[in-house]
């Protein structure tokens, strides 16, 4: 069975360099620090300030702005505490503040003595759901590794795949020579972002080293400097590297759309047959081009079809007599 992803509160919190900045104070509470986020959705009090408590949902951040630290403020210090009781009973990793409001001492109080770390931001509560919710989709988003190289291609993010020993290494070393970024090489991590799109890294101890047989371990930053490398990019073609193989047949035109899927999402897919004298990296970048301008709205194969089924569809002219 597997498990829901979640997050430590304070995990979330610790810098990354990849990530919109997030300032925070800790008010009461930071042994709470280990308590789980299971969502990357966060939710505002209003109604369950009011007493309706079934609006909450566990595991999600609850949010106070302006109205809910005003509204408290409004109530007696018995309701204070009243209301802090009912609300920390239920299964919430943290509470943030937001636009630099500090909530009402009995809330602090009644936070620090759960064990619910209670936070406060400078930020606008519009731009502080933004940035959580983006750190949130990052850290509970649902990830994969794979066996392969991802090259930046003049925007692209491309995924070489192949057996062990095909030559995926070198022919991120020639796209890099030829001014290409390398984001990953052997062991790329995936994570899926927005349901629908995917980002690819490599693992922090490894990242922008590369093995090159015959040479050893090369540190691509330090040889070609950092316009040579990218941290991460999105994967938007897989190359399937392939020894070639005279029985099979391969695709010629290009018009039927091949698909790679990986973590329930597809990308497209071009399988390339490697052989002596085949210049992989040159093939490589074309097929990256060549999806560049089918994004754009052009598909060479299909434009070629159509030309000539316009001409078979037109007479021909009568010759003179």
């Amino acid at each position: 069975m597997s498990l829901l992803p979640e997050v430590a509160v304070g995990a979330l919190l610790e810098p990354r360099p990849e990530s919109a900045e997030l300032v925070v104070e800790v008010l009461a509470g930071r042994r709470g620090f280990t308590r789980a986020i299971r969502s990357p959705h966060v939710q505002k009090t209003g109604l369950a300030l009011a007493g309706f408590h079934e609006y909450i949902r566990p595991g999600r951040i609850l949010v106070f702005g302006e109205s809910e630290v005003r509204f408290l403020e409004s109530r007696t210090p018995a309701e204070r505490v009243a209301l802090a009781a009912r609300l920390l009973e239920h299964d919430i990793p943290c509470i943030l503040s937001t636009a630099g409001l500090t909530p009402v001492a009995e809330l602090v109080d009644a936070c620090e003595l759960a064990g619910v770390p209670l936070l406060v931001t400078p930020t606008s509560t519009g731009t502080a759901i933004a940035k959580i919710t983006a750190r949130l989709e990052e850290h509970l988003a649902e990830r994969t590794t794979v066996h392969g190289t991802l090259v930046d291609l003049l925007g692209l993010g491309v995924l070489i795949l192949g057996e062990s020993g095909i030559g995926k290494s070198e022919c991120a070393l020639d796209l890099i020579a030829r001014g290409h970024r390398l984001v990953a090489d052997d062991v790329v991590d995936i994570h899926r972002r927005a349901e629908s799109f995917l980002d690819g890294t490599g693992p922090e101890a490894m990242r922008f080293f590369m093995e090159v047989r015959g040479v050893g371990l090369i540190d691509v930053q330090a040889l070609y400097g950092v316009s040579a490398i990218s941290v991460t990019k999105q994967v938007g073609l897989v190359v399937q590297l392939e020894r070639w193989d005279e029985r099979h047949e391969y695709e010629r035109l290009g018009l039927d759309e091949q698909w790679y899927t990986l973590l329930d999402v597809r990308v497209p897919l071009v399988r390339m047959p490697v052989a002596p004298g085949r210049s992989v990296a040159t093939l490589v970048e074309v097929a990256a081009r060549h999806q560049l301008l089918k994004a754009r709205g052009y598909h060479p194969a299909r434009e070629l079809t159509e030309r000539l089924a316009e001409r078979r569809g037109t007479p021909e002219p009568e010759s003179d007599r």
